[in-house]
């Protein structure tokens, strides 16, 4: 019974170390990555390096059959490199400030205006950005097939004007931006809405031209590899992509590409109902095709910029032909903002599964059910932490009350195990199997007392990750000096009142017989104090709710076992 208690003590602690290790990983603050020195920007339309058209895909058109047909890469005008100079747009809406450049209409920087980086300070998030070194842009364009004129992400545009603002009584931007060549008349709008985190791009084509022009659309995410400031969490941080695999019932339907990995292999794929995102703690960016059952193809690039590796995730469209003097539209929306599953699952079909609960997500999703229902109720995140431990708690009661029952039998007859332990200590399989007599007499489950901790593990893990994945819980407060329940508390008041708890409640425990684990047990509070003290204060509460509920059951069922001995001995 000791060993079976220790090992899975042992292997709680190491649960914890992982997590702890995983909390703790990137707490220290990194500097954002130096902006390099050298400058590779040339002058717009002038003939680019070999480099500059890596980062746009080839036009390629996915055939009803799923089969791809190779075409002719970027035009020429899709070869000029990119102006750092460029002019941008400023649009403000009451959650998007985003800043989008003329050349290509690439959404080079937004910001999160209802997400502050540090509680009490008006900055931002800044989730896309191209400036002090770092790249994290949304580029979307059209790739002419057989030549044909099409601007690309790095096409010239014009616009009427260069700032929009939403005012009250306003629902929408709407923001065109202009292009032409050789008869073909381009608008790109880009569209926002009031409390919306998409943007939608539409594509308006005249061909005025003698003859058909066709093209593909391609949207896709651009980024360093490396993570700029500081991360309050590991999690990954990469690009993600899904999709049905055309003319099967196969459903791709959740695909992690870590950056390294773009470097060793390229993704290349057809697919509909998909959709391709980069994600990170909290926050992420998609686009998602208009046409749901559309086929697209899926890729990844990988392209240099001031002698910085890029990596790109991206999704083109099949050739749309215009005929001469003929109109049309192609479309997409962007997704630029928080990970709030309300949000995602309306958009596309899995987008909610980069909200990654882990391997635990059957349980971390009623848990995170439970959590907006009680803070729809209670309006604090702290105390629907503690209404769901509670309703966990009546969960697993009866299981417990077997254990605690165990363990009190096991307290009651701790004197006899111990006349035991001197009698036969030093023949241990002798002491073994009178231990077993013992427990056979007394009608004890030796494994019993092990239920709480077996249970715990997988609850304890899922919240884990519901703190650390939900940012509704981001800067949430609870009370007094708890003012963010998803970092850890800065006077370690709650790991200390959860280390006497776990005192409290291990002295209801039997003893154990083996002096080496009486000492280890004793030290357990502290060793877990200290864990605990780097953990968000969302996950010590729980704990400690947890702790004081199971010490209140636990002492009333050891209180009516021992009455129970006792009269079973007097009489």
């Amino acid at each position: 019974m000791d060993n079976r208690r220790l090992i899975l003590v042992v292997a709680l602690g190491f649960v914890l170390i992982s997590l702890w290790q995983a909390w703790t990983r990137d707490q220290s603050q990194s500097a954002q990555q130096a902006a390099a020195t050298t400058q590779n920007a040339a002058i717009p339309g002038s003939p680019a390096e070999s480099t500059a058209a890596k980062d746009i895909p080839a036009t390629v058109a996915p055939a009803a059959s799923g089969q791809t047909q190779g075409a002719v890469p970027g035009t020429p005008e899709a070869k000029s490199s990119a102006s750092n100079n460029a002019q941008t747009i400023t649009v403000k809406t009451d959650v998007l400030a985003l800043k989008i450049s003329l050349q290509g209409g690439v959404i080079n920087e937004a910001d999160l205006l209802k997400y502050p980086q540090e509680q009490d300070k008006a900055d931002p998030v800044r989730l896309l950005t191209d400036s002090n070194g770092f790249v994290y842009v949304a580029q979307s364009g059209l790739v002419g097939a057989k030549g044909a004129p099409a601007p690309d992400h790095y096409a010239q545009y014009t616009a009427p004007q260069m700032e929009y603002t939403l005012t009250p009584g306003e629902n929408e931007l709407r923001i065109p931006l202009s292009w032409e060549k050789d008869g073909i008349k381009i608008t790109k709008w880009i569209i926002v809405k009031r409390g919306d985190y998409t943007v939608r791009v539409e594509y308006k084509i005249e061909n005025t031209s003698q003859t058909p022009w066709a093209a593909s659309q391609y949207r896709q995410l651009t980024r360093l590899g490396t993570t700029p400031g500081t991360q309050l969490v590991h999690t990954y941080t990469g690009t993600v992509y899904a999709g049905d695999v055309p003319g099967t019932k196969d459903r791709l339907a959740y695909e992690k590409i870590p950056f390294e990995e773009m470097l060793k292999t390229k993704l290349s794929k057809d697919l509909s109902n998909g959709w391709v995102a980069i994600i990170q703690h909290y926050f992420m960016s998609a686009w998602v095709p208009s046409d749901r059952q559309q086929v697209n193809h899926f890729y990844t690039l990988v392209s240099e910029k001031n002698n910085q590796t890029l990596y790109t995730i991206g999704m083109s469209s099949p050739v749309t032909t215009i005929p001469a003097g003929g109109s049309g539209e192609l479309s997409s929306t962007l997704y630029v903002g928080p990970k709030i599953q309300s949000n995602l699952a309306p958009l596309a079909q899995g987008l909610n599964l980069t909200i990654d609960f882990g391997i635990f997500t059957v349980i971390a999703d009623p848990i995170f059910w439970l959590l907006k229902f009680f803070h729809e109720w209670v309006g604090n995140w702290g105390w629907s932490i503690v209404l769901v431990t509670l309703v966990i708690k009546l969960f697993f009661l009866w299981p417990s009350a077997i254990s605690y029952r165990s363990m009190a039998k096991m307290r009651a007859v701790t004197p006899k195990m111990k006349a035991l332990k001197e009698k036969f200590g030093e023949d241990r399989q002798k002491l073994s199997q009178e231990m077993m007599k013992l427990y056979q007499r007394e009608k004890i489950n030796p494994l019993g007392g092990c239920l709480p901790i077996v249970i715990q593990i997988p609850v304890f893990i899922s919240l884990y990750w519901v703190l650390a994945e939900s940012v509704e819980l981001r800067q949430a407060p609870w009370i007094l000096w708890i003012h963010d329940l998803s970092q850890k508390d800065p006077y370690f008041v709650l790991p200390l009142l959860m280390g006497i708890s776990m005192f409290i409640q291990q002295k209801l425990n039997p003893a154990p017989v083996d002096p080496m684990q009486q000492k280890i047990f004793a030290w357990l509070p502290v060793i877990f104090t200290v864990f605990f003290s780097f953990f968000p204060a969302g996950l010590v509460l729980y704990w400690f709710v947890n702790n004081l509920l199971s010490i209140a059951q636990q002492y009333l069922i050891t209180r009516k076992i021992e009455k129970q001995m006792a009269l079973i001995k007097s009489e």
